[in-house]
């Protein structure tokens, strides 16, 4: 959110363009994150993460649908084509970045350094599905979470941008059959 208000604030109109697509794209992959959040603890018994490493067997095997809808939505927040609508690195945008327009030195670091860190919090979230009370579990999920970025660097690279009634409409279809179905499934186990 402050990401989008200092785009805002900026006064310029290709920022703000930016800032308007930001909003769309949170209020897109949103909804997943919540159901994610619901589903892991559904299967976990808590919203702690020590939980996740008691289990006898990975979450995945239980939430495997909110995986997929997370993988889904982990393109949009991750800002890779064909959801890159807020940011684009394409060429013809070298001059104008959409939200980062105005924005140079140390406050284009510190948006830079805050995009890493959310990266790496995603990132993450996809390794917790692999985490179980196994240690070799670490080491799966770090292969996880190498494999879905290069994924994820591969779809940026191979598909072209979408409009955002696209990102949107699809985003909440996921979010609604995937996590909604899963985490229906495990309200009845």
């Amino acid at each position: 959110l402050f990401f989008i208000m200092a785009a805002y604030s900026t006064r310029s109109p290709y920022a703000e363009i930016g800032a308007a697509r930001e909003t769309l794209q949170v209020m897109s992959y949103e909804p997943m994150v919540l159901l994610m959040a619901v589903a892991f603890f559904q299967a976990s018994g808590s919203f702690d993460v020590a939980e996740v490493l008691q289990l006898d067997h990975p979450i995945i095997c239980t939430i495997w649908l909110v995986f997929l809808g997370v993988l889904f939505i982990l393109t949009i927040k991750l800002r890779k084509s064909p959801f890159d609508l807020s940011m684009s690195h394409h060429a013809h945008q070298e001059i104008v970045r959409g939200m980062t327009t105005e924005m140079s030195g140390p406050v284009l670091g510190m948006v830079e350094i805050m995009h890493w860190c959310e990266n790496v919090l995603f990132l993450g979230w996809i390794g917790m599905f692999f985490l179980w009370a196994n240690p070799i579990s670490i080491l799966v999920a770090i292969v996880i979470v190498l494999l879905m970025y290069f994924l994820e660097i591969w779809i940026d690279n191979n598909f072209a941008r979408v409009k955002w009634q696209f990102m949107f409409k699809s985003a909440w279809l996921v979010a609604l059959v995937a996590g909604g179905v899963n985490v229906a499934f495990l309200a009845f186990l």
